[in-house]
C-alpha cells in the first residue's frame, strides 16, 4: 500500500515531504539525538550527581554519567566507548587516554583535589592517630580486615597503598586488605560494618553518614591527590563544552567543595 501522507498540501509538497519523512525515518535514533555521556571517577558521584541535576546542566539536554573506577573507564575509552568527557581520579589514567592521542587539545585541566582519610564505622571506638609505625594491624582487631579500593590499579587503592608503606605499615596489613573495585565500594564495606576500618577519600566519608573519620592522613605521606578533566576526540559537542565550563565555573566548584573536595593542588 502507497504512503499517504495526513496533511493536505499541493502534488509537489506533498512529495517532498514524504521524502523527507522517508529519509528521516532511515537514520538510526542514535544519529538524532545522542545523550551526552560522562565518564567519572566514582568518588564524584554525591557531587556530580547534584550539579547534572541543575536546572542550568540540564538545559544542556539529556546526560548519562557513568561511574567506575578510573581505571575502568580509561580503558573503555580507549575501546572506543562513546563518552565525551573523562573525570580521572589520577593523572595517571588521563595520561594513559592522552598517549592514545584521546584527548582533545587544549580542554584538559586539573578539576578538584581531595585528601585522604582512615574510617571506621559510626558507632565504632577505634581511636588511632596516623604516624610512622603506627599499630593499623592491631586496631584491626584479630579477625578484621582493612577496606581499600584495588591497591595497585584503582587511583583511591594507590593513594592508600603509597601512604601506609612511606609509614611502614603496608607489610603488616597486605594479607588483611579487602580489595574493592572502586573506592565508594570500599567506604560501603565499612558503612555495613563488614569491615572495621577502610582508607577512602575525604569527600566519600562526607557523603556518608554511617562512617566516621578516625584520622586524616598528612599530605605528605602520599602524592597530591589530583582529579583531570578533559574532552574526548569524536564526541567534541558544544553540551561537552558548557558542562566542562559549569564544572569549573565558582558555582560548580562550590558544590564540589561541599562535598568535602578541595581545588587542586598547583
Amino acid at each position: 500500500m502507497p504512503f499517504r501522507s495526513p496533511v493536505h498540501a499541493s502534488k509537489f509538497g506533498g512529495l517532498f515531504g514524504r521524502l523527507c519523512l522517508g529519509a528521516l525515518l532511515m537514520i538510526p535514533p542514535a544519529a538524532q539525538a545522542e545523550d551526552l555521556l560522562v565518564f567519572a571517577a566514582a568518588s564524584l558521584k554525591p557531587a556530580l550527581d547534584e550539579i547534572i541535576a541543575s536546572p542550568e546542566v540540564a538545559a544542556l539536554g539529556e546526560m548519562k554519567v557513568s561511574y567506575a573506577a578510573s581505571s575502568q573507564l580509561a580503558k573503555q575509552i580507549e575501546a572506543g566507548a562513546p563518552a565525551a568527557l573523562f573525570v580521572s581520579a589520577d593523572q595517571d589514567w588521563m595520561d594513559d587516554v592522552d598517549r592514545k592521542h584521546l584527548l582533545v587539545e587544549g580542554t584538559r585541566a586539573n578539576l578538584l583535589g581531595n585528601g585522604l582519610v582512615l574510617i571506621a564505622p559510626k558507632d565504632s571506638r577505634i581511636d588511632l592517630a596516623i604516624a610512622p609505625g603506627f599499630d593499623l594491624a592491631g586496631a584491626l582487631g584479630k579477625d578484621g580486615h582493612l577496606a581499600l579500593a584495588e591497591p595497585n590499579s584503582v587511583p583511591a587503592g594507590k593513594y592508600a597503598k603509597a601512604a601506609l608503606t612511606g609509614l611502614g605499615v603496608w607489610d603488616a596489613v597486605s594479607a588483611r586488605v579487602v580489595s574493592a573495585e572502586n573506592v565508594r565500594a570500599a567506604l560501603n564495606f565499612v558503612a555495613r560494618g563488614e569491615a572495621p576500618l577502610g582508607v577512602v577519600y575525604r569527600s566519600d566519608a562526607t557523603s556518608e553518614p554511617s562512617v566516621r573519620v578516625v584520622a586524616t592522613f598528612p599530605d605528605s605521606t602520599h602524592a597530591p591527590i589530583v582529579y583531570p578533566i578533559a574532552v574526548i576526540k569524536d564526541h567534541d559537542t558544544p553540551a561537552a563544552r558548557k558542562l566542562l565550563d559549569r564544572l569549573r565555573s565558582p558555582a560548580g566548584q562550590a558544590i564540589f567543595r561541599a562535598h568535602g573536595f578541595d581545588a587542586p593542588p598547583k
